[in-house]
């Protein structure tokens, strides 16, 4: 009598078994061929969250952010030509007119897991 040998976590992807027969060899084990349905977990790892736009300075600043846009995307060329061209040259227009008046937003600071007044609590 053979056991198969599953991890506990695993026991219930285990679908089919088979003995393999006619192995030569002298033993009185038998080869055995198993069938696994697994779904694996996705496991989520921490993602670099891109910074975003600063809304309530846009809000603020809507008016002159307004106007710098329109004398910059007078400023460009339009070409009539490559498309992908005149989208990188506004696209880049309006996020150099933003980055400039307006600003990402700050991170948030955590508090600190160790005060100071828990150390000289610790000293005393």
């Amino acid at each position: 009598m053979d056991y198969i040998l599953v991890k506990h976590r695993f026991r219930n992807s285990v679908k089919d078994v088979q003995t393999l027969l006619g192995a030569d060899i002298d033993s009185a084990h038998n080869l055995l061929v198993a069938k696994f349905r697994t779904r694996l977990k996705k496991i989520i790892r921490f993602q670099n969250s891109r910074s975003r736009w600063d809304l309530e300075k846009l809000y603020d600043r809507r008016q002159r952010v307004q106007d710098t846009l329109q004398v910059n995307l007078g400023a460009i060329e339009c070409e009539s030509g490559n498309a992908e061209v005149q989208w990188n040259n506004l696209k880049e227009c309006v996020l150099d007119t933003i980055s400039d008046l307006v600003g990402k937003v700050e991170k948030r600071t955590r508090k600190p897991r160790i005060m100071q007044e828990i150390v000289s609590k610790m000293d005393e």
